[in-house]
């Protein structure tokens, strides 16, 4: 039987370099974004490549449109082996945590959390009954160390990063794997990249932030969940 990964959350970076490191590996892959022209360029890529690849518009803000994407995943695939949760807020909110508010941090919950709880609810049952299947992500470092002036998007990470640890826990007996990687690096290819190095070459100040290839996170993830021997990395390693 053929494996396949839905990709929710499939922008430049890693969601795109996750989508072709399983084509590569022999998976169909469903694309799911706010936007079909890059979706739409994205599949036709891998299908030159000769992956199998379908595309589906998503705005996963909505978690009460999952049981819809759900059902469009499946018209697709059908139950996916496996599935990729790595949208990011148009906006990531970062502000001190003497000034966070529960209405600053309220449209933040639905993207990472809500919309992440119903997708496991939907797959979930069909990988364990399979007793095979994976739950991945890849977060910001901020859901595993807390820093001065960049609380905010980074407290609802680790919300969803106490859930996943729960999760794995109690799934890896159904033969279900659940791996998240923690990166703490610009990542090289995306929007934010850009804007990094644009700013450096006008001499404005950055922070002082190692890069990392998208390529080389999807390869870490994919050896994380062929192996499991580990369910969480962070990027770049302490020490």
């Amino acid at each position: 039987m053929t494996k396949s990964i839905a990709v929710f959350g499939t922008g430049p970076g890693v969601g795109q370099a996750i989508a072709r490191r399983y084509g590569k590996e022999g998976y169909e892959v469903v694309l799911v974004a706010r936007r079909r022209e890059p979706l739409d360029k994205l599949a036709a890529e891998l299908s030159a490549e000769g992956v199998t690849a379908h595309a589906v518009t998503a705005d996963l803000s909505r978690p009460g449109d999952v049981p819809a994407l759900a059902a469009r995943v499946r018209a697709a695939v059908g139950d996916p082996t496996a599935f990729y949760y790595g949208p990011i807020a148009p906006h990531p909110l970062f502000v001190p945590a003497v000034e966070l508010t529960p209405e600053l941090i309220a449209d933040r919950l639905p993207l990472t959390l809500y919309t992440l709880l119903g997708l496991v609810g939907e797959f979930l049952p069909a990988m364990a009954g399979r007793g095979d299947g994976a739950v991945l992500t890849a977060q910001g470092a901020g859901a595993v160390h807390g820093r001065p002036g960049m609380s905010g998007w980074p407290a609802v990470l680790a919300a969803q990063r106490n859930y996943l640890q729960s999760l794995a826990a109690e799934v890896a007996g159904q033969g279900v794997y659940v791996g998240a990687l923690y990166i703490g690096a610009r990542i090289l290819g995306t929007p934010f990249d850009a804007d990094y190095e644009r700013r450096r070459a006008q001499g404005e100040p950055v922070p002082d932030m190692p890069a990392a290839d998208p390529a080389e996170l999807a390869g870490l993830l994919w050896t994380m969940h062929a192996e499991r021997t580990r369910h969480e990395a962070v990027v770049p390693a302490a020490g």
